[in-house]
């Protein structure tokens, strides 16, 4: 049986409307939900599978753990799991111990952790799991590279999804069926998924919020000392901009056409003729800010993910090369090789 903390449908048990703050209010008219406000605990299963990152692990599981301490009771109720039942192992060197996933009935929110190896995790037991568990959860969260485990048990087909933004030209390639968004996090019928660590956070703090008050959502971000909360649809980015966009906005937006522009590159005329100030004062301010010229930024970025592909992927040198805006393999190896000091082959030799 599934547990007794599950809400049938879109009602507001228990709490009368009167309870809630102008903006709380606000927030359960315009923000896409699966709990609704209640007093009642939520039994939680959270699925650890090896290769998980340890900062999305606790991203996952320490903001329920501030949430009960900060109220002064037991809010959520969880329990580890594991694809088999022997520890999970993290990415950092730390085990879980974790019950089999096979033994479990059913649960208000099933948390699924994924880093890497995907494929090889994704085995059909865990699928066969995950599709029997779907109709007895009220909903289910894929994290990080969970949402590739989800996506490979056909659970999110005709949904809108996410994953980590190093994945998201893969994801939607390999899986058609899913609308993939550059969303931090998604929410989509029964199904939520998170592009990391850090969105994790925001997607908990937004469960909390639904669920127990804007006050507690708002006492566990300040106990993580997590500043700005961002909403789901907010996209996710390749660099930290939080801070550039506060003192300029402008080249936190230059540098948003960047990332959005890898596999096409801008010119530094347009990017500029979008932001409305001439290319010389563009340069002026971006070099002034950044300390490096707007050129040299946007080809370290495309570098940067040239190296990331050719350490994570199997793709073709040439295949990368069209990926991150070369017009030639010659010219990818070229600038790989002075920025790096070795060709794409010497890295993939060389790694790990």
């Amino acid at each position: 049986m599934v547990g007794s903390s599950l809400i049938p449908d879109p009602i507001v048990p228990e709490v009368a409307q009167s309870d809630f703050t102008d903006y709380e209010s606000y927030l359960m008219k315009t923000e896409k939900s699966l709990f609704y406000p209640s007093p009642e605990p939520l039994k939680i299963a959270v699925l650890v599978l090896d290769d998980s990152n340890t900062l999305s692990f606790a991203a996952a599981v320490d903001p329920m753990r501030a949430a009960n301490r900060r109220a002064g009771k037991r809010l959520f109720d969880w329990s580890f799991y594991s694809a088999t039942g022997a520890p999970a192992l993290l990415t950092s060197g730390l085990s879980i111990p974790a019950s089999p996933i096979a033994d479990l009935a059913g649960c208000d929110l099933l948390l699924i952790i994924a880093g890497f190896h995907l494929d090889a995790r994704a085995t059909p037991q865990l699928r066969a799991s995950l599709r029997r568990l779907e109709p007895r959860c009220r909903a289910l969260a894929g994290i990080d590279g969970g949402s590739w485990i989800m996506a490979r048990a056909g659970l999110l087909d005709g949904h809108d999804a996410t994953t980590h933004w190093e994945d998201l030209d893969a994801f939607s390639t390999l899986f058609p069926n899913i609308n993939t968004l550059r969303h931090r996090y998604v929410i989509s019928e029964k199904f939520i998924t998170s592009g990391g660590a850090t969105p994790c956070i925001d997607m908990m703090l937004h469960l909390i919020r639904t669920r127990y008050g804007t006050d507690l959502a708002t006492r566990v971000a300040s106990a993580f000392i997590y500043d700005p909360i961002h909403q789901g649809d907010a996209p996710q980015s390749q660099i930290a901009t939080a801070q550039l966009a506060r003192r300029h906005p402008r080249l936190a937006r230059a540098v948003a056409l960047m990332e959005s522009h890898i596999e096409d590159p801008l010119t530094i005329p347009d990017i500029a003729a979008s932001l409305g100030i001439s290319p010389r004062h563009f340069e002026a301010r971006f070099r002034a800010a950044m300390a490096t010229t707007p050129k040299a930024f946007y080809l370290a970025l495309r570098l940067s993910e040239a190296r990331r592909l050719a350490s994570d992927t199997a793709l073709s040198v040439q295949e990368i090369a069209f990926r991150t805006g070369f017009g030639a393999q010659a010219s990818l190896a070229r600038a790989f090789r002075a920025a790096y000091g070795q060709s794409i082959r010497d890295l993939r030799r060389t790694a790990p």
